[in-house]
């Protein structure tokens, strides 16, 4: 029998909704069984017959029930008692093994620098960028301003593109900062260079092609291709850059951050850039350029692009992470109108589009010239660390002892070692002394190359000094 709790604080009507399920998928009202006719049991239980009709409703939207004209309400046939307590509860699938992918973000855990429970004084993170105060303001201005201008169109599925008011900031920032010149439709924004290349590889490549990267260079790209089936071969990395010659002759796509290696931090000199883009119009592959901080430059004017000079096979990646802040996560791909649209055409399949909320305070942000102004101001952090770092290196005496590189763009720098110098082993006892470094091993394929790549972005220029000569004090 049904019965009311009147303590109780859920309706009567749940109470004894709650009751004949649990008497029905326990078993005590068997598959078949006659339930009472919903007078008679309001009658019994003390309850309005509206209220029994409530819970005979639900008992047959959900399936518990079946009824007809002449046979009343019975149990549904085919309910089956759960199993009792002394039972193995039942097993989901069992998730497959997935070595690439756990190897993957292992590395990647790893490249970002692993959490760790001592105290970290100093980082010297090279995958952050400055922040402050006047831009957490700034950038809650946009938002508020932002939010309160949308109209309600704003809200429903955007294009696969992006969110074209933001587009057409960032064609105008390309055109007159960077000497790129596009269409519109030759844009689309992602949610960081992962997706960036995540789509690419989608769109424009077959499982099994033949993709050359950077060795030492950035793992998030080539873990990326990895992931998505493609023979990814490493091509080293000197003084001049990438080392053009030793790019696989079967490769359908080349990834290069010309402007700032990614991990060693030297510029691509023109002949090797003149002779990839050579090559690549020859061989008929794709140039996948990553320009992620070079407009931090503190030696003239930011560089031309690869893409500036042969856009119809050159993929240009830009990113707001190390310009703005890597929490926005946005980003760009610029590049011929044929292949965009393949892009969009898998970003619509797989993402639909990127959210809205972001793309519009970026765009406020871009439009109403606080990102200009943001970036007047960081350059200028930028270029006090820069030579604090520069300094320090000097003065402590590692420049005499190690190979200081990527001195002239950017937000970090390499500090190189012998071959035989164990960087992971310095890095696990700077960590004890309270100091994160980078260890160039990380950023490797299969380059022997040892080092730290150290950031300057986040720490000030004490922390800086401090940091450097206690790294100096375990290295010479």
């Amino acid at each position: 029998m049904l019965r009311v709790n009147r303590d109780d604080e859920r309706p009567i009507w749940q109470q004894l909704l709650d009751q004949a399920i649990h008497n029905i998928t326990t078993g005590k009202w068997p598959p078949g069984e006659l339930l009472l006719p919903s007078r008679e049991l309001a009658l019994l239980i003390g309850v309005s017959r509206s209220t029994i009709q409530i819970v005979y409703e639900e008992l047959y939207s959900r399936g518990y029930t079946v009824t007809s004209r002449r046979g009343g309400t019975r149990v549904s046939e085919w309910t089956y008692a759960t199993q009792t307590s002394g039972e193995t509860s039942a097993q989901g699938p069992i998730p497959p093994e997935l070595p690439l992918l756990n190897a993957a973000i292992g590395h990647l855990h790893s490249w970002f620098g692993d959490k760790d429970e001592r105290i970290i004084e100093i980082d010297f993170t090279p995958h952050e960028p400055y922040l402050d105060e006047h831009f957490q303001r700034n950038w809650r201005q946009s938002f508020l301003q932002a939010s309160s201008e949308a109209g309600l169109d704003s809200w429903t599925y955007g294009d696969a593109y992006g969110f074209r008011p933001l587009r057409e900031q960032i064609q105008r920032y390309l055109s007159l900062e960077r000497g790129v010149h596009v269409d519109i439709d030759q844009i689309i924004l992602t949610s960081g260079a992962q997706h960036s290349i995540d789509l690419i590889a989608q769109a424009l490549l077959h499982e099994g092609d033949t993709v050359s990267v950077e060795d030492p260079g950035f793992p998030a790209a080539w873990m990326a291709m990895k992931y998505r089936r493609m023979q990814v071969v490493p091509v080293p990395v000197d003084e001049y850059g990438l080392c053009v010659d030793r790019i696989h002759p079967g490769s359908k796509l080349v990834f290069v951050t010309p402007s700032h290696q990614c991990a060693v931090g030297v510029i691509m000199s023109e002949p090797r850039r003149q002779q990839l883009l050579h090559m690549a119009a020859e061989q008929r592959f794709w140039i996948v350029e990553d320009d992620y901080d070079s407009e931090f430059r503190y030696r003239g004017d930011p560089l031309p692009t690869l893409f500036s000079q042969q856009p119809q096979n050159t993929l240009y990646m830009m990113s707001f992470s190390k310009m703005i802040a890597p929490g926005i996560r946005i980003s760009a791909i610029i590049g011929p109108k044929e292949a965009i649209r393949q892009l969009a055409q898998i970003q619509e399949l797989t993402y639909r589009h990127l959210p809205i909320m972001e793309q519009l305070t970026l765009a406020h942000f871009i439009r109403h010239r606080h990102f200009m102004r943001h970036m007047r101001r960081v350059r200028n952090v930028y270029r006090r660390r820069h030579a604090a770092m520069t300094k320090a290196i000097n003065a402590s005496g590692l420049s005499e002892h190690f190979t200081l590189s990527g001195v002239e763009t950017g937000l970090h720098m390499l500090l190189e070692s012998h071959k035989s110098f164990d960087d992971e082993a310095v890095t696990s006892l700077a960590l004890e002394k309270g100091i994160r470094v980078y260890p160039l091993s990380r950023y490797c394929l299969e380059s022997n190359r040892k080092g730290w790549v150290l950031g300057f972005a986040k720490v000030d220029e004490a922390a800086i000094e401090e940091g450097i000569y206690r790294l100096a004090g375990m290295l010479v």
